[in-house]
């Protein structure tokens, strides 16, 4: 079976979105690719009580707005990201193993397990 690749542009795009959401004053308590195993993917996780605050829609559309602005050959797609709580259990498991603080970490997060639930790979750019 072929495994889907982290790029490093996806890598630099999710980087440059996070310091974005920062900048636009978005409170994002995790940013994070995780790889989806079962579908083949990576998937942008961003991670804010936003998100349970006024709900997932109003932030697809704050980032979509800031995608729109950023570089062509730097450009996510809004399918590739995935809004969630700060407290979903995803973010509550990688929180147990790894915090960055407020700045902005690269940290690759591979072939491990958390309280006994296998995480195959991931990149960390925050976890709070």
């Amino acid at each position: 079976m072929f495994v889907e690749i982290l790029t490093d542009k996806m890598i630099s795009s999710g980087k440059e979105l996070t310091i974005l959401l920062d900048k636009a004053q978005v409170k994002v308590k995790a940013s994070l690719w995780i790889y989806e195993m079962d579908l083949n993917i990576w998937r942008l996780i961003i991670a804010s009580p936003e998100v349970r605050v006024f709900g997932p829609k109003k932030l697809y559309k704050r980032i979509q707005s800031i995608i729109s602005k950023m570089p062509e050959d730097n450009k996510l797609v809004l399918k590739d990201i995935a809004v969630v709580d700060d407290i979903h259990p995803l973010v509550i498991l990688l929180r147990k193993a790894v915090k960055t603080g407020r700045t902005i970490s690269e940290i690759r997060f591979s072939r491990n397990a958390i309280n006994g639930v296998f995480i195959e790979d991931a990149y960390i750019y925050r976890i709070t």
